[in-house]
Order: C-alpha cells, then sequence, then structure tokens
C-alpha cells in the first residue's frame, strides 16, 4: 500500500475577517504549508505545533502532533517515530517547495498541562521536550517559544512574514479542544505500533 502523506493536509480552509486573510485550521495529526500569504491557526492543549518557516522566500508551514502514550516503555521507540514523523512531513514538504533548509528558522508552541488526564503522564511535557531536541539535533534555530504552563493556546501563524500571536484560552469554552485532542490520543494509542505507525519510520 503506497501512504499518501498528504492525506494530513490540513483541509478546513476558510476567510479569517479579524485579519482579513484567507486561513488554514490544522487540527491535531494534521499539518499545512503555503507559499502565498495564507494564515495558519491551531488549537493546542497538550498537543505541540512547530510553525517553521523558510526566511528568505516566506514559504511556511505548521503541523499539530503528540507523541503517543506508550505507558512509559520506551522513550526513544515508537512514541519518537511519530513524532519524527510528522516534523519530517512538515520539513519536507516545505522543501519540495523550494525552502532552503539553511534558512529554516521555528517557533515552538504548546505542550499545556491543560487535563488532568493527561497531565499526570507529563504528556504535555513530552511533547514539548521532544520538538525543542529534534529542532536542534536538525539544526533549525528556535527564535520563538511558548511552552508548558497550564493553559490551552490559539496560535495565528503568518509564515510569509514569520509573525505569530499566542492567545491564552480560558478553560470555560473548550471543552471541544479537549474532546479532540483526547480523540486524537485514543487513535494513537488504539494504532498497533506493527501496522500504521510502521510508516512512520
Amino acid at each position: 500500500m503506497s501512504h499518501n502523506h498528504d492525506e494530513h493536509l490540513a483541509t478546513n480552509r476558510y476567510y479569517d475577517r479579524h485579519f482579513d486573510s484567507e486561513a488554514a485550521k490544522i487540527l491535531p495529526g494534521e499539518y499545512f504549508v503555503t507559499e502565498k500569504g495564507v494564515l495558519l491557526v491551531t488549537v493546542l492543549g497538550s498537543c505541540v505545533a512547530a510553525c517553521i518557516r523558510d526566511t528568505k522566500s516566506g514559504i511556511g508551514g505548521m503541523n499539530h502532533f503528540m507523541l503517543p502514550d506508550d505507558g512509559g516503555r520506551d522513550s526513544v521507540g515508537a512514541s519518537a517515530r511519530y513524532g519524527t514523523y510528522a516534523m519530517e512531513v512538515l520539513i519536507n514538504h516545505l522543501l519540495k517547495m523550494g525552502a532552503r533548509r539553511t534558512s529554516l528558522e521555528a517557533k515552538v508552541f504548546g505542550g499545556g498541562a491543560v487535563m488532568a488526564s493527561l497531565s499526570s503522564s507529563n504528556v504535555g511535557t513530552r511533547n514539548a521536550e521532544f520538538v525543542l531536541n529534534y529542532l536542534k539535533t536538525e539544526k533549525i534555530p528556535i527564535v520563538a517559544k511558548d511552552l508548558l504552563d497550564s493553559y490551552p493556546r490559539k496560535v495565528y501563524y503568518f509564515p510569509d512574514s514569520g509573525r505569530v500571536m499566542v492567545k491564552k484560552l480560558h478553560r470555560v469554552h473548550n471543552e471541544t479542544l479537549f474532546t479532540r485532542e483526547k480523540d486524537y490520543k485514543d487513535r494513537l494509542s488504539g494504532s498497533p505500533v506493527s501496522g500504521d505507525v510502521e510508516l512512520f519510520v
């Protein structure tokens, strides 16, 4: 079976009146790349998002992911492979669009301890540490970050300029975020390492 990476491209496009811009909303497990002024928007609880752009051309993108919980069995194996996959899909797509590896910069967000059920397993922290280590290893400079803490965030990323706005969200209105992240987490832990996740190597 050939695995089509584009299936993870965010499909939720809309016009953002406030910013007067075409926008793409990135849900858990998705990513999006653009070379022409599309605003990228996501809402993060314990998940993390990497916003990566080519500083010279303005080609940029954003992903939204979390490491599957392997019950603490192994920190490197399957769950790190999943994170690596989420990062590589984004970076490879940027390079395919003409971004240059030497001109990339990153801004990273999320990893909050927002759900009691998740904060106990330290999942936000693991996600944040993963994305920082990955970018360090790949020598992609992190020029801004807002990680950890205990609140959900809404992130607006303008790849052409690199501008980011982060809005702290108050828990009250946030049931959809939690439901979405929980469904995504369940999907991840439900996928057998031998099957789906094998593709992420």
